[in-house]
């Protein structure tokens, strides 16, 4: 009886080191010194982030399971003057960088490094912020297409068409500019190789986006 008494502590010590084993290892990779990402998931509504705000939050929530969270993160996105809304340029609102991604690699020095042929992303730099790479046209899951609403300069499109998705509120038509972030296409040209400006979506929902090898994703930067 004595025996079984002493046995009983040491299997509940046994238990709780193993679940605590296991707490350990459902906790995200930390990046603290991260300010450039790729996320991992897009919003609920493919497109519809709610506006910027909402874009910007999504940076935020990702960059904080990943031990960033202490930066002011920023949506790479522009906003059409349309409806009496006022023009916002993708490029004047990520801050100054230099910007490093999730491996430490620097991905631009400036945001006019980041805007010439100089910047680094791609398939292997572009990174998640759980450090993991975004699929790309080689994969069986491609998600290359990452929303920007911006012109090849980072700046907005003219309000004439649509290409932001309604700045960001629609989830159904409309179409919205996408970058490739592998830097492929089905062309050897230009477009096709931009990262921030290959080609307009299909459509604002989730289903749309898809069809042409996105899934809704941002790029986001650490504005400070």
């Amino acid at each position: 009886m004595r025996k079984f008494q002493i046995a009983m502590p040491m299997i509940a010590l046994a238990t709780m080191v193993v679940a605590g084993e296991a707490v350990a290892q459902q906790q995200p990779p930390q990046f603290p010194n991260m300010s450039f990402f790729i996320t991992s998931t897009g919003g609920p509504k493919g497109a519809d982030y709610g506006g910027l705000t909402g874009a910007d939050a999504h940076c935020q929530a990702l960059a904080e399971k990943a031990g960033a969270g202490a930066k002011t993160w920023r949506a790479y996105l522009s906003a059409q003057a349309t409806g009496g809304a006022t023009a916002v340029n993708a490029r004047d609102r990520i801050g100054k960088g230099p910007w490093l991604n999730a491996a430490g690699v620097r991905i631009a020095t400036d945001v006019a490094d980041l805007h010439s042929a100089h910047n680094r992303i791609d398939t292997e730099n572009g990174l998640a912020e759980n450090g993991r790479r975004i699929p790309s046209r080689l994969f069986v899951v491609n998600q290359h297409d990452i929303l920007t609403g911006s012109l090849e300069d980072g700046t907005a499109p003219p309000p004439d068409k649509d290409m932001t998705c309604g700045n960001w509120t629609k989830s159904g038509e409309g179409a919205a500019m996408v970058g490739h972030h592998d830097r492929m296409g089905l062309r050897d040209d230009a477009p096709s190789k931009s990262w921030n400006a290959s080609h307009p979506s299909r459509g604002c929902s989730a289903d749309a986006l898809k069809s042409s090898g996105g899934a809704g994703l941002l790029y986001c930067f650490a504005a400070n």
